[in-house]
């Protein structure tokens, strides 16, 4: 009787365990786990770029040839957070001086709708003195006198159009081609298509400064629904630039290397079974945080560079800085990085504060940045990099002609709103023309007249110069294929060599 018994309860443990749910969807292929992970797993399959599991076993981050001819290897991308005003930087207007502190026309304003202006703000004349630069004789402020130096390098985009207006959307958009959370970044796009080309550092690495992060928060490098191996990966410029880099106390770097070979051992025969590419994440995440250990504290050391190299960015060794960030980006892309992103915090420039005041802490930021960025065109230049580089910069939108007047009052500082109608990028380095200027907007800097580009037409440009088509470059996910210019996006012929 008693193994009677134990032959029953061993036949109600096994009924138990294949009817249960945890069987069901990890075993059962034609159920709803097996349908869910095959329609996941089909982004993983050869797609209409051309990648292949095959051709990235066990490695993600292999390196990959783009599917056409790149003029570009790696991008730099400066993100200047908060979004500066083009008309105290690059866009001269000379006829919105005169109407400084004049109503504002109700032209401007009809049909409008606005962050913060209420009622009928008052003109703005620009708070910076104008003049032309290098051979290609193209506008630029007092407050960039180092920018003068190599603004015959520049491609400049003065009629920019965005649809999103607040701070977060807008900063997703430009990143991520959607203004809500879920999409993979570009600079995650980059990575996914063509690798990293050093594989003892990540492939996309995130650089901040200014004291704050952006208000997209870290979906504005994130990978989204592509693998996340592919997501960027945030450095400091002070003190350990990867948080937990070290080893604790007493485990040699022997020991850590047969912990991870038996790990990974385990994580391959998971894959062999479910192909879940996030089990490759895991395994090449292992893997890069040991090379890690060694090539991050050498790559993203400042100290070791020559005086004249410290002394052309103006950096300041073990401080979190922008200058610090361009010369780390510089050597990373050095070092094989595909896509260093940099953003500074503090270009919101409402002037309802001192620091946010165009006559004031706007010109401190503007200082900031000048110098560092000049250097960093530069000092790719002389190393034969610019020509594989190619150098972004610009905000999430721009700012109004007219001065911001938060519930109907004017602010106690020079200040402008949101406004994505117009605003002006640039682009430099490889395949892009020198001295252009595309795009015009009116005389008050309000609106485009001629040249008008899309946040899509900029990611499309961008991809481009990677050596992809953007409208083929996709990845499926949720039953149809995605891609970062969504349904839109043209590239921008007019700025490439």
């Amino acid at each position: 009787m008693g193994n009677e018994r134990k032959i029953y309860n061993e036949f109600l443990l096994k009924h138990a365990s294949v009817n249960s749910r945890r069987h069901f969807l990890k075993n059962c292929t034609l159920g709803i786990g097996g349908l869910a992970l095959g329609n996941f797993l089909a982004g993983c399959s050869v797609d209409k770029k051309g990648l292949s599991d095959s051709g990235r076993s066990l490695n993600p981050l292999a390196p990959l040839p783009p599917p056409n001819l790149g003029k570009v290897k790696s991008v730099i991308y400066l993100h200047m957070v908060g979004a500066p005003s083009q008309l105290e930087l690059f866009d001269y207007k000379p006829e919105l001086q005169k109407l400084h502190n004049k109503p504002c026309p109700e032209s401007l304003l009809k049909g409008k709708k606005f962050a913060f202006i209420e009622g009928v703000p008052k003109m703005l004349g620009p708070q910076a003195e104008f003049r032309k630069a290098g051979e290609s004789g193209n506008w630029v402020s007092s407050n960039l006198p180092y920018f003068n130096t190599i603004i015959d390098e520049v491609s400049f985009l003065k009629a920019v159009h965005t649809d999103q207006f607040n701070h977060g959307p807008a900063q997703l958009f430009m990143h991520t081609g959607s203004p809500r959370l879920g999409r993979p970044s570009i600079g995650s796009w980059a990575t996914y298509g063509l690798g990293s080309e050093n594989q003892d550092l990540p492939g996309f690495m995130v650089l901040t400064s200014g004291g704050g992060t952006p208000d997209g928060g870290k979906s504005l490098w994130g990978s989204g629904f592509l693998p996340s191996v592919y997501q960027g990966v945030q450095c400091r410029s002070k003190g350990d630039p990867v948080l937990y880099l070290s080893d604790p106390k007493g485990i040699s770097r022997d020991l850590k290397r047969d912990l991870i070979t038996s790990i990974n051992e385990i994580n391959s025969d998971e894959y062999k079974s479910y192909k879940d590419p996030e089990i490759l994440t895991r395994i090449s995440q292992y893997e890069m945080a040991y090379r890690m250990q060694i090539a991050v504290p050498e790559v993203m050391n400042i100290n070791d560079e020559p005086e004249s190299v410290k002394e052309l960015y103006g950096v300041t060794p073990g401080e979190e800085s922008f200058a610090n960030n361009c010369l780390l980006a510089r050597k990373l892309v050095s070092k094989g990085v595909r896509f260093v992103q940099l953003y500074d915090w503090g270009w919101d420039s409402h002037g309802d504060l001192e620091e946010t005041a165009l006559d004031l802490g706007f010109k401190t930021k503007c200082k900031e940045i000048d110098r560092p960025i000049a250097a960093l065109i530069l000092d790719l230049k002389r190393l034969g990099l610019l020509e594989e580089t190619l150098i972004v910069w610009g905000g999430e939108f721009g700012r109004t002609p007219m001065q911001e007047n938060r519930s109907g009052v004017q602010n106690a500082f020079f200040g402008r709103d949101h406004h994505g109608d117009a605003f002006t990028m640039w682009m430099a380095g490889g395949g892009i023309k020198k001295g252009v200027v595309h795009g015009e907007t009116d005389e008050f800097g309000y609106k485009p007249v001629s040249g008008r580009v899309s946040v899509h037409d900029i990611q499309a440009t961008i991809l481009h110069l990677l050596g992809f088509d953007h409208e083929k470059f996709t990845y499926d996910f949720q039953g149809r294929p995605f891609r970062l210019t969504d349904v839109e996006g043209e590239i921008i012929q007019e700025i490439l060599a």
